[in-house]
């Protein structure tokens, strides 16, 4: 029975979700999974009628998304250093400024984040109605973010196709180039790991952008896809940060 449990316990697949779970970004993502299943389960409850089912599961969502703010403290000067990394980069010009302007969307959402989660533990005390437009400009906020994201992942895609046919047209042949050819090779998997990496980034984007514009009431989304779109993005964000964390592809 103990060989059992010791192999459970120290089973390689274990050591690796402890080794994700062990990141600030891998407990972010299991908790944004969980709290945005939470807000469509809720939904799904509600719309049968389980009102008191439908509670707990609201009371969740409520309390992981005051977590995860406590969690994204001090992530403002972040996106800040990033726009001015990016000011300071070498670029394609229209990368450079949609990153400076994606950079500064983040850094207004999680600063006006900030605040409603100190009202919401009573740190501070704002009045409903200023409680809510500062809720309201947290997700203008995001929204401008995402769609600076959206952008920036369609320019992007378009530069590394362009060199990605580039570098398969330029192909070296004969053995006195066989250095140069195995310089492309490598910079050709480069290019198509990095056009990977850019469309599943695309991907998320495309499901979180509805979350923000139905926050900032330019649309009128339910809690149901929103949930839904949730769960997905926060699972595809979960997929990417187990493979950088345990280098699986």
């Amino acid at each position: 029975m103990a060989s059992v449990a010791s192999q459970i316990i120290f089973h390689p697949t274990v050591s690796q979700g402890l080794k994700f779970g062990g990141t600030t970004l891998g407990r972010d993502k299991t908790y944004r999974a969980i709290q945005y299943f939470a807000r469509f389960f809720s939904w799904y409850l509600l719309n049968k009628g389980d009102k008191l089912e439908a509670a707990r599961w609201t009371a969740l969502k409520g309390h992981l998304a005051t977590a995860r703010k406590l969690m994204r403290l001090g992530k403002p000067l972040e996106h800040l250093q990033a726009a001015l990394r990016a000011s300071l980069s070498s670029g394609p010009f229209e990368e450079t400024l949609i990153t400076i302007a994606r950079q500064i969307g983040y850094f207004g959402y999680l600063t006006y984040d900030a605040i409603v989660w100190a009202n919401s533990i009573k740190f501070i005390t704002l009045s409903p109605e200023t409680s809510k437009k500062a809720a309201k400009r947290a997700f203008q906020f995001w929204f401008a973010g995402i769609v600076f994201s959206l952008i920036h992942g369609v320019l992007k895609a378009a530069r590394l196709a362009r060199e990605s046919k580039a570098l398969g047209e330029s192909k070296v042949w004969g053995e006195k180039d066989l250095a140069e050819e195995a310089a492309r090779e490598t910079r050709l998997s480069a290019v198509e790991a990095a056009r990977k990496d850019n469309s599943q980034q695309l991907i998320i984007d495309l499901l979180d952008v509805w979350i923000p514009a139905t926050g900032a009431e330019l649309l009128n989304v339910n809690e149901g896809v929103l949930g839904i779109f949730g769960l997905i993005s926060s699972i595809l964000g979960a997929k990417a940060q187990w493979r950088a964390v345990n280098g699986k592809k």
